[in-house]
């Protein structure tokens, strides 16, 4: 029977010692760890490699739930996991949550609520301002990456792929892409 511990923080700059140190205090004598968005259980290989590590009789510990997930269906599925495998699960910070208890149960699904509405709300709140940003003039989204008048008008000045990918600074694909997007506008219009 081990304690191991799950942590987990949303991108490179941020860091992950305040939570191993919790961990560590609350006795987990192993720890998987990454760095790695939260909103999806794609690419989270420390997680699964945790998952897959776990043994009957172990409990999983993590700082907080939403460390483990932020969507409600991905945190049931990953505690089905380890109910399927005899595997408890605690929380440090919300240490109401311990799945070898009914009430834990319940706390734990009404915290996994409260995490993905959470998500939501953020998700809302980005839409909004972008919204905002965009009617008043200043969001103008992502810059395009090539300017394919440049490259049409290189093409026709006779340089080659080659040529105008170094003086742009782009794939020689991206050259193709774009004068064959060209092409096709000019039979469009």
């Amino acid at each position: 029977m081990s304690i191991v511990g799950y942590a987990r923080v949303s991108s490179s700059s941020q860091n992950l010692d305040v939570q191993l140190e919790q961990l560590k205090a609350a006795g987990c004598e192993k720890v998987f760890a990454e760095k790695m968005t939260g909103t999806s259980r794609s690419d989270r290989h420390a997680l699964a490699e945790c998952l897959e590590w776990v043994r009957e009789g172990d409990t999983l510990v993590v700082t907080r739930l939403d460390r483990l997930a932020r969507s409600g269906s991905d945190l049931h599925e990953i505690i089905g996991q380890l109910s399927a495998k005899k595997v408890g699960f605690r929380c440090i910070q919300q240490g109401a949550v311990d799945t070898t208890t009914s009430m834990g149960k319940l706390i734990l699904g009404i915290l996994g609520a409260v995490a993905e509405f959470e998500t939501d709300i953020r998700k809302e709140r980005q839409r909004e301002g972008i919204e905002r940003a965009k009617a008043a003039g200043v969001y103008k989204g992502r810059k395009r990456a090539i300017d394919a008048h440049k490259v049409r008008s290189l093409h026709n000045e006779g340089l080659g792929a080659t040529a105008i990918a170094e003086k742009l600074g782009i794939a020689r694909a991206s050259v193709y892409r774009a004068l064959r997007s060209a092409e096709e506008h000019v039979r469009e219009s």
